[in-house]
């Protein structure tokens, strides 16, 4: 019983916390539509905020005081007045991922009455609803990626935090030559993890346009095979077979239906893809390299090359665990550790390589 208040409690201060983000950022956004949105997501939250509240106090609990996080508001107004407000959703639709887990968990282990379960099971078909909507409204301006730009600025910072910190063990008096080569290096990631974006979201691409060329054909001569299909697709998922013939049967006689169902949408645009991901590379590489333009040493370098990734690890570990609701020193330390370890065990294979060929380079 006293996980279930405890648990309760906190989906309370959850949904709170949520209403107030949505009420806020509704405010805060131009686009009339994404207003009207968000303003309505804000309202359910309530909602379930007043589901939580009654679920506490039919067992005579205290409701517990909310308080809204100040950095979280201060990260929403700074974000909000420099870009817009659809960024700071793409991050919110990672809370939503993580509301629906917690509903779930909590629906299937916890013994509650029945009506309660019922309500909870409306809670988690309206976050997934929010996050379909977050989905949407990123896809609209392009922006659906920015989680990708953060992994690829990560990709750059760690990849080319171990290739200065292993070269600085060998070039000890040579922080240039350092400079020079963790730039070449990551440039040619860069140039590397655009064009395989390209090449990924172009080849995908090609492979739909064949696969409903296919489709086309088989709707023109033989419409009951695309049928067949789509309930084999059904039953691999672990629908029974009459369900899957039921639902394939009524669906077979739409066609642009069915061809959605059978083939994945291919939105993106692979030369934006390209750009967008070398670019948030290339911005991951800047923060270990540029400390060894100015340093007199590699070892007077490397620690400020170490403390600027670190610092630019941080800053993004906190905006999404902020923005998102992960914990904050989780993420810090899962970001930031593994790219030191990298870091560490770069140094220490390029201490090694110079021990065993006996490189001396000044």
């Amino acid at each position: 019983m006293k996980q279930i208040i405890k648990n309760a409690k906190a989906f309370y201060k959850d949904e709170i916390d949520d209403f107030v983000t949505y009420s806020y950022l509704s405010e805060k956004a131009k686009d009339p539509e994404l207003k009207d949105i968000l303003k309505k997501i804000a309202e359910i939250e309530k909602n379930h905020a007043q589901f939580w509240k009654s679920f506490l106090e039919k067992r005579d609990e205290k409701v517990p005081q909310t308080k809204h996080s100040k950095l979280k508001l201060f990260l929403l107004s700074m974000l909000s007045k420099v870009i817009n407000p659809v960024f700071v959703v793409s991050f919110l639709e990672l809370g939503e991922s993580g509301a629906v887990r917690k509903y779930y968990d909590f629906l299937r282990k916890e013994s509650i009455h029945e009506d309660e379960k019922e309500e909870i099971k409306k809670i988690i078909i309206d976050e997934l609803e929010h996050e379909t909507t977050f989905a949407k409204e990123t896809q609209k301006l392009g922006v659906s990626n920015i989680r990708d730009f953060v992994l690829g600025m990560n990709d750059g910072l760690v990849e080319i935090l171990g290739v200065v910190t292993g070269l600085s063990a060998v070039y000890l008096n040579n922080p240039f030559m350092v400079a020079i080569s963790g730039l070449i290096v990551g440039i040619a990631g860069a140039l590397s993890m655009g064009i395989g974006a390209f090449i990924s979201v172009r080849s995908q691409r090609q492979v739909n346009e064949g696969i409903k060329e296919k489709l086309e054909i088989i709707f023109d001569i033989r419409p009951e095979k695309a049928v067949d299909e789509f309930k084999e697709r059904l039953v691999e998922t672990g629908i029974p077979d009459e369900v899957a013939e039921e639902i394939s049967l009524k669906l077979g006689k739409e066609k642009n239906s069915l061809k959605k169902l059978l083939v994945e949408e291919v939105t993106e645009n692979e030369i934006k893809s390209g750009l967008f991901t070398g670019f948030a590379y290339l911005i991951g590489v800047l923060f270990p390299v540029l400390p060894y333009f100015f340093s007199s040493s590699s070892i007077t370098a490397l620690p400020f090359a170490v403390l600027f990734a670190g610092l630019a690890l941080t800053v993004v570990a906190t905006v999404i665990s902020v923005l998102s609701g992960i914990n904050i020193k989780k993420k810090i330390l899962e970001m930031v550790l593994t790219a030191f370890l990298a870091a560490a065990l770069s140094y220490g294979f390029g201490t090694l390589m110079q021990s065993i060929f006996g490189i001396n380079v000044e």
